[in-house]
């Protein structure tokens, strides 16, 4: 009896990511103009895959502050990289063959913070502010805080996504300003 060979049916490598991100609030998938996939929060990048040459095969290209990318590298340089054309961004490649899920959740969590914050200062709809305090909120249910009034409130001061907005007439003179400050 002979066996027939089994068809391999190609593995996606953004499969896991893209079910991942599409875990947080306002992510969609798309793609971009050379067709490969990407995720975006209120119409920014937030990760996709590598296209450039100077990248590995098989690399998500994750936007990161320059302050946690450092930490990333040195942490994991196996999964973490940067490659010269990338360097001057604030991004960092991870190698999709070696990180897990909960890291990947992780890195793109971080990502999905600041792409928010960039999306609010092109003008975001108030949505993306109602999307932060849930956030916020689903981070201190994870950290298992006691107080979730402190819990959020701490997280927001570490939060860099939007600042307040200041309502004319509601805690201010004629002229716009605060007259407690």
């Amino acid at each position: 009896m002979t066996r027939r060979p089994t068809r391999q049916t190609p593995v996606d490598p953004f499969g896991t990511v893209r079910t991942v991100g599409l875990a947080l609030p306002d992510v969609e998938a798309t793609t971009r103009y050379d067709g490969s996939p990407v995720l975006k929060v209120g119409g920014c990048f937030m990760a996709g895959l590598a296209t450039h040459p100077s990248a590995e095969p098989e690399t998500l290209v994750v936007r990161v502050g320059f302050e946690e990318r450092e930490w990333l590298l040195a942490d994991a340089p196996e999964t973490y990289y940067v490659t010269d054309y990338y360097r001057s961004y604030p991004i960092v490649l991870v190698r999709l063959s070696r990180i897990d899920r909960d890291a990947l959740r992780d890195v793109l969590s971080v990502s999905w913070r600041l792409t928010l914050a960039k999306a609010g200062k092109r003008g975001r709809p108030r949505s993306l502010d109602r999307l932060k305090s849930e956030y916020l909120s689903q981070v201190c249910q994870a950290t298992s805080r006691t107080s979730s009034r402190n819990c959020v409130s701490a997280a927001s001061r570490r939060s860099s996504v939007g600042e307040p907005r200041r309502v004319p007439g509601v805690g201010s003179d004629a002229a716009g300003r605060n007259p407690r400050a």
